[in-house]
């Protein structure tokens, strides 16, 4: 570069020199007056000029770019002898370093022997707790069985203590009913004497009747000369009338034979409930007294004698009848389970603590003396039917017989009632604490069921509390709940079920009660390490996992 810089200049001095001698040629040829020379002179000066100015611009290019480079060359011997600086301090702190790491090397070996020291002490102290909790754990079960034992005893004097004042409420409960059948018998009675009356007054109907059908046929008479008088057809017009005539007879009958039909409905409901109840006496496990043989019997012979006297015009009869039906079902609505007095026997039904699921008109207190509205006989005869149902379903529940459901080309198979869970499982329980689960009962057969309580296992009895309020009856696809609660007392598994009874046959819920375990598992069961070549080293890490609530220790 400092070549080409002297060439420029020496350039730039030959191009002054050569525009010094043309401007004297221009000077020379104007004294001499020749324009041709003095043009051809001055194109040559004009040319001359701009490459002195180009020269001069390039030279001053030149010379600044020798500047920088001068410039860049003195930093880069600068900036090389920082970096010998640099590289002389770096290798005495690798070396102070190296000094470091084998300090901090032997200091890590002398802790760790240390803490090994410690772990093994610390080790004999663990074993030596835990074989001290070990003992008062045992000691502390033996107590919790022996309080167990204590309150059990407690548990049973109490509840022959609760039997025995549900007995004595029994009895007067007995009393209270039969003083009440007694003053039903003889509202009974007085509604026999009043219909008796009111026999009379339909028989003066009837005679009314006869009179009207006389004065019935002089109108036809008359109606059959008036249209003669007036030139029409007397066959046309008397069939015409026949025939409205007839069919407002068909419809009388057709009333009065749904009338029959609702009272023989009535009547073998009350055939039905007698011998039912009958049967169920025979068949009942508690002992009861014979009812009196002549208490239903003159209410159906009074029953069929009103039926045979049933007409069409018989409107106050049918008032009569529907308090009747009313006073008959009230006096056979009593619980089945309530004894009769007779005058043969003197014997006492025992006590029972069963209480009917299905609330009846028991339940309620019935007015005397207040008068019935009059209602339809057909209401009174679907709820006649309806109460006989549901009492035929109690007594198979009771009694335990079963009924199968059928659809039309279906037959209900497997349990009736599905319950969520399907397991009632308490696990990783703590002796002395409570725990509480609720469990859902939904009907899964084709039809109305109910469902009730049995029982639960013997091995449970002194540890799990059943709290289930029977709900009744329930249509396909419903549910109900119940509470399970479990109060441990010793550290044991325990096995059992909690049992129901429905219409179809009875049914459990399985229950299990687990104590807390340790269960450890590895998560590879093939440890491999794949190709290796001599003097490679590969770590693979294997993981142990206690999923169990119960801590273990493992080698």
């Amino acid at each position: 570069s400092s070549d080409t810089l002297r060439a420029c200049r020496l350039r730039s001095k030959l191009l002054a020199k050569q525009l010094d001698h043309v401007d004297m040629e221009i000077e020379r040829e104007e004294e001499a007056g020749n324009v041709a020379a003095v043009s051809r002179l001055q194109a040559l000066s004009s040319r001359l000029c701009a490459e002195l100015e180009g020269e001069k611009e390039r030279e001053l290019r030149l010379a600044l770019t020798q500047k920088q480079n001068l410039v860049e060359l003195w930093q880069i011997e600068t900036e090389e002898g920082k970096y010998n600086i640099l590289r002389e301090q770096l290798q005495k702190d690798e070396e102070e370093l190296q000094m470091q790491y084998q300090e901090e090397r032997e200091v890590r070996i002398w802790k760790e022997k240390i803490t090994a020291r410690q772990a093994e002490g610390t080790r004999r102290t663990r074993e030596k707790r835990e074989e001290e909790a070990r003992r008062e754990c045992e000691e502390r079960n033996k107590k919790l069985l022996e309080d167990a034992k204590r309150n059990h005893e407690k548990a049973v004097c109490f509840l022959r203590q609760s039997m025995a004042r549900i007995h004595e409420k029994n009895a007067k409960e007995e009393v209270k009913a039969q003083e009440q059948m007694e003053r039903r018998i003889q509202a009974v009675l007085s509604l026999k004497t009043s219909i008796t009356s009111n026999r009379e007054k339909l028989q003066t109907l009837q005679i009314l009747n006869k009179a009207k059908a006389l004065e019935a046929k002089k109108e036809e008479m008359k109606v059959r000369e008036a249209i003669l008088a007036e030139g029409g057809n007397v066959i046309r017009e008397i069939f015409l009338h026949k025939r409205q005539q007839e069919n407002k007879k068909k419809n009388e009958a057709f009333r009065e034979l749904q009338k029959s039909r609702k009272m023989e409905i009535v009547s073998r409901i009350l055939q039905e409930k007698a011998s039912i109840h009958k049967q169920r006496k025979n068949q009942s496990p508690t002992k009861a007294i014979k009812p009196r043989g002549k208490l239903v019997d003159p209410l159906l012979q009074i029953l069929f004698k009103v039926a045979q006297a049933t007409t069409k015009h018989e409107t106050l009869y049918l008032q009569n009848l529907c308090s009747f039906t009313r006073a008959v079902a009230l006096s056979i609505s009593l619980p089945q389970d309530v004894p009769w007095e007779s005058g043969d026997e003197d014997t006492e039904r025992d006590k029972t603590l069963l209480v009917p699921e299905f609330p009846g008109l028991w339940s309620r207190e019935y007015d005397l003396h207040k008068v019935p509205k009059a209602e339809d006989p057909t209401r009174l005869a679907i709820r006649a039917m309806r109460k006989q149902m549901a009492e035929e379903k109690l007594e198979a529940l009771q009694t335990g017989a079963l009924h199968k459901q059928t659809v039309p080309g279906q037959e209900q198979k497997g349990c009736a009632f599905h319950s969520k869970p399907s397991c009632i499982h308490f696990k990783d329980f703590d002796v002395g604490q409570t725990y509480k689960k609720k469990i859902v009962l939904t009907n899964a057969s084709y039809s109305v069921n109910y469902c009730r309580l049995v029982g639960i296992s013997e091995c449970l009895k002194d540890f799990i509390t059943v709290h289930f309020d029977p709900p009744g009856k329930m249509s396909s696809g419903m549910s109900c709940e119940f509470l399970v609660t479990f109060k441990p007392m010793i550290n044991e598994g325990l096995e059992g079920a909690v049992m129901f009874m429905a219409q179809t046959g009875s049914f459990s819920v399985p229950l299990k009660c687990t104590v807390k375990t340790c269960i450890l598992a590895l998560d590879k069961e093939l440890i491999d390490f794949g190709s290796l070549v001599v003097g490679e080293t590969i770590s693979r890490t294997i993981s142990l996992t206690n999923s169990g609530a119960l801590g273990a220790r493992f080698k």
